[in-house]
């Protein structure tokens, strides 16, 4: 027994899909751009978007999650509401390991200094034939100052600043309960971003 029902007459039609929203997202927000943006922009919209230390901190708000379909749903908010906070504390880390490795620190400052006294002389040197401008030199002085830092334990530090940044940030993200912050203010950045 076949049936078969004609609704061609009835149903027509052009469909499109919805329009999607646009997240607030602040790399995409910067990625997206045609170009490429300056330091000062860059430090204004993550300044814009940081979220207050005593939220960001607050020691109430940690909870273990439930299931993981729940602790994958809480880990794309929080890094996505906490972004800027994020990246404050990957700098922190990175200001800490700086501190802490005082032969780093001084690769770093004589590698700056020669630039200042390139860039402050201005004149221009010849290698091999070559005449290089005070930007080259720069270059050049550090591309030199590459092996120097590997042995004075650069690619240590590097690693570690990494290591220590995802441990930190995925604790935050996966225990921080972002239900317990959200309002009707920031409801529909959430509903934005995931």
């Amino acid at each position: 027994m076949d049936v078969n029902i004609d609704m061609s007459d009835k149903v027509s039609g052009n469909m499109a899909p919805p329009p999607q929203p646009e997240t607030k997202n602040l790399f995409n927000s910067v990625f997206n751009r045609s170009r490429v943006p300056n330091i000062a922009e860059l430090l204004r919209e993550v300044r814009q978007n940081i979220r207050p230390w005593s939220e960001f901190l607050n020691m109430s708000n940690f909870k273990t999650v439930a299931n993981i379909q729940r602790l994958s749903g809480r880990l794309v908010r929080n890094l996505a509401y906490f972004q800027s906070n994020y990246l404050f504390v990957f700098l922190g880390l990175v200001l800490y390991c700086l501190l802490t490795s005082p032969l780093i620190l001084i690769v770093l400052g004589g590698v700056f200094y020669a630039c200042y006294k390139v860039k402050q002389l201005n004149s221009k040197i010849t290698i091999l034939q070559r005449e290089l401008n005070s930007s080259q030199q720069c270059i050049l002085i550090n591309c030199a100052a590459i092996p120097i830092l590997y042995l004075a334990g650069a690619g240590a530090a590097m690693f570690w600043v990494l290591g220590a940044s995802f441990f930190v940030i995925s604790l935050h993200a996966i225990f921080y309960n972002i239900d317990a912050v959200v309002t009707e203010d920031t409801e529909t950045f959430l509903a934005e971003t995931v």
